[in-house]
């Protein structure tokens, strides 16, 4: 006796090949995740066996096969035929009697547990769906707030349709599998009303680096199909395992989406969902507090080890009730399976920036851009043309897979458009905003997402570099090589090279690039003037107050960083901008003198001590004790920059006491950046100060030597290994060891020149730290 319909908490994993991964998956939570604080709206499936009963109706069956057996799927004309030709014979057909009956009766249950006001999602599940091996993310169709018995089973038959899509036929013959093995089932379940509320996607890694360690979670106002589809860019955030578990505040990072747009209920039966324009008031909050972050991050956590992989889960908040569901979980299919390998894609020229979107993926494509508006021009695009589009829809598959790199206005990181790019690898960058603006149809351009989070669509065709690094257990050295990061966006990549940690983590380029206003303007931001103020505005609402976002993102630069290399020592060096670079921040002019020569000017210690600027040092003090003391990452240091003299040394070490960093306490040591031929004559003195020294070669020779490394008419006199240099450098590790402190050196003078990593060997360097792209090539050429 065939089974057509089955309640999902009935269901369990152990019902793939009856109900598909996608409902089998929600059974499997409700019965065995509810206890453990994963909440899941029930509901009702139909069964495989329904589908391919109904297929028989009609001789359906053997007419979807023989259309299909004659399609070239490369026909994009024939293949949109065709899908469009089952599609029409599937709505025609009626279902057999008794899984209609069937159908009624589990209806008729679910509105006798929820009440007739309650509507509903109709989602599809395909039995071969959500395997290790593919991912059929957005290919079938989804229908939201649908109400009523009647509308319900035009939903089921629209399902069973969509299994017949173009990208939904095009996907199984470029992946191998054969259409009439893989069944769907039509998933009935009860809508969340994230309508008034929010909801998105969450990962339980980031999706771009495949860094375990962390939760990746994006959020818009409205229903879900806003994300899902890409037409929205959303709030992002991350959230740290090991911290949340320890009970602490784990969000490492939040960004900001502009959530321009959101799905609500339209009221009307026929046309159930409308979109439209969000509040501006709105559109600068993020769309979860803190707390819901970390509950939803818990959950998705739950899920994956209960799964025992990485997991791709969609949830929803629902506006009357407050609390957040999970309504759909899968296997993760695209980090969770790459080798131990390292590819790197590095941009060898730089030429105008076009548009500026998220990066998909970290390679780089170039070719000539064809800007499509509707599906009906895919006959026209060639294999390595780039695509560019309002947003792509998973009925794009048959081009993207074509494409030399993809552009979208609109989408984030977890839309099926960025998930289809990842599996294809293909580089996009998605929600740039105004690229079908920016960039023309028919030109050259060059497609980078190897730069961070942030994707750079350039002019013309520009040489880049692919290197291919397979990550085998590195060589024993007789000293630690650690990195310089400053960009919060590739820490999670760059901590899984080889390393012994970050030597180096540049506080300026976290303030510059993360927060982007001067201190003193979000200080005093009542004070400045309309421009100034709209942008603070804009930027600092969504954390309450403008100093608070100052401190914030901070902390949120810094606890990615340490996340990312944790238990590893991570030195933070504290800010070290100098006059001209603070001045280039929002509201800098106001603040920042002119100096003829900022190289050794108003900066570093000088500064912090200063009476214009203490308060601002306060701030970062501030968020450095939030890292530390309150998120739990003690695995930070901190670095101070350009220390002149032991009074400075002593004023600054003591400003950090009384903002709660106190050396010794919680483990905190401070270490000064030796730069100064000052720190190398009275290395003794300044050790009195501080925890060691980590040696900066590059001001160092420059002070030593009286030459500006930046002017080309002296450039030939700039060597690390002058004698004078050297003799610089061997008073300040001779101290250190004396002192038994550490000593470390920044820069790239190691890996430059093999004489003078010999030489620092020789005399005992603790550490070596160069930035990423040399470290596994340095530590092998130190193994010789």
């Amino acid at each position: 006796m065939i089974e057509y319909v089955v309640e999902l908490d009935q269901l369990s994993m152990d019902d793939v090949s009856q109900v598909g991964g996608k409902n089998a998956s929600l059974g499997e939570m409700l019965q065995n995740l509810a206890p453990l604080g994963v909440s899941v709206p029930g509901g009702f499936a139909t069964t495989a066996a329904a589908y391919r009963e109904f297929l028989v109706q009609d001789g359906l069956k053997d007419r979807i096969a023989e259309r299909l057996h004659q399609l070239d799927i490369t026909d994009i004309p024939a293949l949109q035929s065709a899908g469009s030709d089952i599609r029409r014979w599937i709505n025609e057909v009626p279902f057999p009697a008794e899984m209609e009956k069937a159908i009624d009766d589990a209806y008729a249950q679910l509105e006798k547990e929820y009440g007739q006001e309650a509507t509903w999602a109709v989602r599809s599940s395909a039995t071969a769906e959500d395997l290790p091996d593919a991912s059929f993310a957005g290919q079938q169709e989804t229908f939201l707030n649908v109400s009523g018995l009647a509308n319900i089973k035009q939903s089921i038959r629209e399902v069973f349709a969509s299994l017949f899509n173009d990208r939904a036929i095009s996907y199984r013959e470029h992946q191998g599998f054969d259409h009439e093995e893989v069944a769907l089932s039509a998933g009935i379940q009860k809508m969340v009303r994230s309508d008034i509320a929010s909801s998105g996607v969450a990962f339980s890694l980031d999706t771009e680096s495949g860094f375990r360690d962390v939760v990746f979670i994006t959020g818009s106002y409205g229903l879900g199909e806003m994300v899902v589809q890409g037409a929205v860019n959303p709030d992002e955030f991350y959230v740290h395992k090991q911290t949340l578990a320890a009970d602490r505040p784990a969000v490492l990072r939040r960004t900001l989406g502009q959530k321009a747009i959101k799905m609500i209920y339209s009221g009307e039966a026929s046309n159930p969902v409308k979109t439209v324009e969000v509040n501006p008031e709105q559109r600068v909050l993020f769309s979860l507090t803190d707390d819901e972050v970390e509950t939803l991050a818990k959950m998705v956590v739950t899920i994956e080890q209960h799964y025992k992989r990485p997991m791709d889960v969609e949830w929803a908040k629902d506006g009357n009730d407050g609390r957040i569901y999970i309504v759909q979980a899968r296997p993760e299919t695209v980090q969770s399976q790459q080798e131990n390998v390292i590819e790197e894609y590095i941009l060898k020229e730089r030429s105008k920036v076009l548009a500026v979107g998220r990066s998909i993926g970290k390679k780089i494509g170039k070719g000539r851009v064809r800007l499509f508006n509707s599906l009906d021009q895919m006959d026209q695009f060639e294999q390595g043309d780039v695509l560019l589009t309002d947003m792509t829809d998973p009925d794009w598959e048959p081009i993207m897979k074509k494409s030399s790199a993809i552009i979208t206005n609109r989408g984030g990181r977890t839309c099926h458009a960025a998930i289809i790019a990842r599996e294809l690898g293909v580089p996009a960058v998605v929600g740039c905003g105004d690229a079908t603006e920016s960039v023309v149809d028919g030109a050259d351009v060059t497609v980078s997402c190897s730069e961070g989070d942030e994707g750079h669509i350039y002019a013309g065709l520009l040489a880049f570099e692919h290197n291919v690094r397979h990550m085998n257990a590195m060589p024993e050295i007789p000293v630690k090589i650690m990195m310089n990061v400053g960009n919060p966006d590739r820490a999670f990549t760059f901590g899984q090279l080889p390393n012994d940690g970050v030597g180096l983590a540049r506080l300026e380029f976290i303030i510059n690039n993360m927060v982007g206003i001067h201190p003193k303007a979000l200080i005093n931001a009542d004070k400045m003037g309309d421009d100034v103020q709209k942008i603070i505005y804009e930027k600092t609402t969504a954390y309450g107050d403008p100093v608070e976002y100052y401190v914030s993102r901070i902390a949120e630069g810094v606890s990615t960083i340490a996340a990312s290399f944790s238990p590893k020592k991570v030195i933070v060096r504290l800010s070290d901008f100098k006059s001209n670079e603070y001045a280039n921040l929002v509201g800098g002019p106001n603040f920042e003198p002119h100096e003829e020569n900022p190289m050794i000017g108003f900066r570093g210690a000088s500064r912090y001590i200063s009476d214009g600027f203490r308060e601002c040092f306060e701030l970062e003090c501030k968020a450095m004790k939030r890292v530390r003391d309150d998120m739990g990452f003690t695995n930070v240091e901190l670095m101070i920059p350009f220390v002149r003299t032991t009074a400075e040394a002593a004023a600054v070490i003591e400003i950090m006491k009384e903002n709660g960093l106190e050396r010794g306490k919680n483990g905190l040591r401070i270490i000064m950046m030796c730069e100064l031929p000052s720190n190398a004559v009275l290395a003794s003195e300044f050790l009195d100060y501080f925890d060691g020294f980590s040696i900066g070669s590059n001001d160092m020779t420059q002070l030593t030597l009286g030459l500006d490394r930046d002017s080309s008419l002296v450039a030939n006199s700039f060597d690390e290994r002058n004698p004078a240099v050297l003799a610089m450098l061997d008073m300040a590790i001779i101290a250190c060891k004396n002192a038994g402190k550490y000593i470390g050196i920044c820069g790239q003078g190691p890996s430059d020149h093999p004489d003078l990593a010999k030489w620092l060997l020789d005399r005992g360097i603790t550490s070596i730290s160069l930035n990423p792209d040399t470290v596994v090539s340095t530590w092998q050429n130190l193994a010789k």
